[in-house]
């Protein structure tokens, strides 16, 4: 109990929260729309997904300045493939918060004469070129472990059992990728916190996806994934530890 009151005291752990609510209505509405004996439930949790929306983008006010300065952070780190996705990830991010910023404003009547539709799209632009530098990022960050760990002795030591305990799996796939997978999951298992980044960008990538239509699904489709995405999140918040640096 006292974890999660630490966790919902914090801005961050509060838009979590609201962010897995309000994708959790959107699945439920999308398994529920066929279903005519639950209109007023219907009704309901779409009015719960809009309260929920609006209060994450209240939330999210002050996130433009705090992804300026994590972007300032990220140009002094030394490895060049991380300083650039990172970078470009961050003011992304920034000028996303930026558009978001706009549209709420715009919501309550502070902002006339803007087209909400071109910003909503731009929001949506800026948020996907943050998702691909940050898959860039967790792809090259997994790079590196699988180049380490396949040079540490008692993995090449694990290898060599798995390949050998497993000949008719290694005559059906080709030795080279049996191996190559075999590394792979030897790596996320080791180094989890990647793993779960890998998982959260990837299904937050469906969101922009379908927004900019690059790739249509639907409302469960994008429901499960956000939902999927905030818990992680919320996981990345209570466990420090499973949050992947920098």
């Amino acid at each position: 109990m006292e974890s999660f009151i630490k966790y919902s005291n914090q801005s961050q752990g509060r838009d979590r929260i609201f962010r897995a609510t309000q994708y959790a209505c959107a699945l439920a509405k999308y398994l529920l729309r066929n279903d005519p004996a639950r209109k007023a439930l219907l009704v309901k949790l779409r009015s719960l997904e809009t309260n929920m929306s609006s209060g994450r983008k209240l939330f999210r006010l002050g996130n433009t300045v705090n992804s300026i300065d994590a972007a300032k952070r990220t140009l002094y780190l030394s490895d060049p493939v991380l300083r650039l996705c990172l970078t470009v990830a961050n003011v992304s991010r920034a000028l996303y918060f930026i558009c978001d910023n706009v549209l709420w404003a715009k919501t309550i009547g502070l902002i006339q004469g803007i087209d909400k539709d071109r910003w909503s799209l731009n929001a949506s632009r800026y948020y996907f070129v943050s998702l691909l530098m940050n898959l860039t990022r967790d792809a090259y960050v997994m790079a590196q472990l699988m180049v380490q760990k396949s040079r540490e002795r008692q993995f090449q030591q694990k290898a060599n059992q798995h390949l050998n305990d497993s000949p008719d799996v290694a005559c059906v796939i080709i030795p080279q990728l049996d191996a190559f997978l075999f590394l792979f999951i030897e790596s996320l298992r080791s180094h989890p916190a990647v793993a779960l980044d890998t998982l959260k960008n990837a299904c937050d990538l469906f969101i922009p996806l379908d927004k900019l239509g690059i790739y249509q699904t639907n409302a469960g489709v994008v429901g499960m994934c956000g939902l999927v995405s905030s818990l992680i999140g919320i996981l990345s918040v209570l466990k420090p530890n499973m949050k992947i640096k920098p």
